[in-house]
């Protein structure tokens, strides 16, 4: 229920802050808006305000904006309330808002998170231990919250990333551990526990674990300096999730390592069993990554229509009807092979637990 009602939280103020953007700036524009859908048909709930009519469809996978005009196959009237009928300068604000708003959407999380609960600092300099979970390796060697670890096999460390590195190379082997705790020197042996993961190649692979976190505690922000932090990180998951992309299309990175909406679910899941926060940091994460992959150049999607705006802009006309469409079926072809894949990886992961 938890991984069911988190998916659909998630899911679902994405979808809509997106279709929102293109909905507000068509409106503004003055383009008559038919409908407005979250989720895909066919419709459980609609109802017509004024010249548009909003639905919730029975697939939350997605949503759509329709505005009068904008499809490929419709031949344009000139009517002064149609998508076409209005200047490129336009149709781009409104087909590059819904990106525009994801992006916003995760700098407005982070942002809030960073005024309410604070930035999360740790030792530069020490491994300190956090927490330990029960039964783990490490209780049984006997590491509490506090202690300092100082190496693994006699390799020191001065970073938590330095010694998860260190430990995940050993699977199920013992290693011997050196701490302090109140200035006092401290030696132990624990076997590591095997845990799943999966490398670049999106090939599963063992790690070895000993069951502990990092000591944290957390730095209030005024209200100012936490959307300036907000949006730096909102820069660092655009860069983070651009370099993905880039190394996936240059196949430095394996096609396996897609997730599509199974994997979503067991993601917002698994955040949202260790708090809101978490599960906020993933949304805003999972919104730039909508983003981007939006405004990626693929007919039928925002990215699509942002290059035939500029093909427009070049050559002083739109493409022919003729033109559009054999894009937009090329463009859905290759969406639905990346479903395809998608939906393959998720069902290889669910399979294998």
């Amino acid at each position: 229920m938890t991984t069911l009602l988190s998916t659909v939280f998630v899911l679902g103020v994405l979808i809509f802050i997106h279709e929102l953007g293109h909905f507000l700036v068509a409106k503004w524009s003055g383009i008559r808006v038919d409908k407005f859908s979250l989720g895909f048909p066919p419709s459980i709930l609609k109802k017509k305000v004024g010249e548009t009519e909003y639905c919730i469809g029975a697939i939350p996978l997605g949503g759509f904006v329709k505005m009068a005009g904008e499809n490929p196959d419709e031949e344009a009237t000139g009517a002064p309330d149609e998508f076409m009928s209005k200047s490129v300068k336009i149709r781009t604000a409104v087909v590059a808002a819904g990106p525009f708003m994801n992006f916003v959407l995760a700098w407005l999380i982070l942002w809030g998170l960073l005024f309410i609960q604070g930035e999360v600092v740790t030792d530069p300099d020490n491994v300190i231990i956090g927490a330990v979970s029960a039964d783990s390796p490490a209780l049984n060697a006997g590491l509490l919250e506090d202690d300092i670890i100082k190496a693994i096999n006699g390799t020191p460390v001065s970073s938590f990333r330095d010694m998860a590195v260190l430990i995940s190379e050993q699977v199920e082997k013992p290693i011997t551990i050196d701490w302090t705790r109140n200035g006092q020197e401290m030696t132990a042996t624990a076997t590591t526990i095997s845990e799943e993961a999966y490398n670049a190649e999106g090939e599963k692979i063992a790690v070895g674990k000993i069951g502990i976190g990092q000591k944290h505690t957390y730095n209030r922000l005024g209200f100012f300096n936490a959307a300036y932090e907000g949006f730096t990180e909102t820069l660092v998951f655009i860069k983070m999730i651009g370099e993905f992309v880039w190394n996936l299309v240059s196949f430095k990175i394996s096609p396996k390592m897609i997730g599509g909406p199974v994997f979503i679910a067991q993601m917002a899941g698994q955040r949202a069993e260790l708090g809101m926060s978490a599960l906020l940091i993933f949304m805003a994460f999972l919104s730039v990554n909508l983003a981007i992959l939006n405004i990626l150049p693929i007919p039928a999607l925002d990215g699509g229509h942002l290059a035939f705006l500029l093909i427009e802009k070049i050559k002083g006309s739109p493409l022919t009807i003729n033109q559009r469409m054999i894009a937009q079926q090329v463009g859905l072809v290759f969406l639905i092979v990346i479903i395809v894949m998608v939906t393959y990886n998720d069902i290889m992961r669910f399979i294998s637990g």
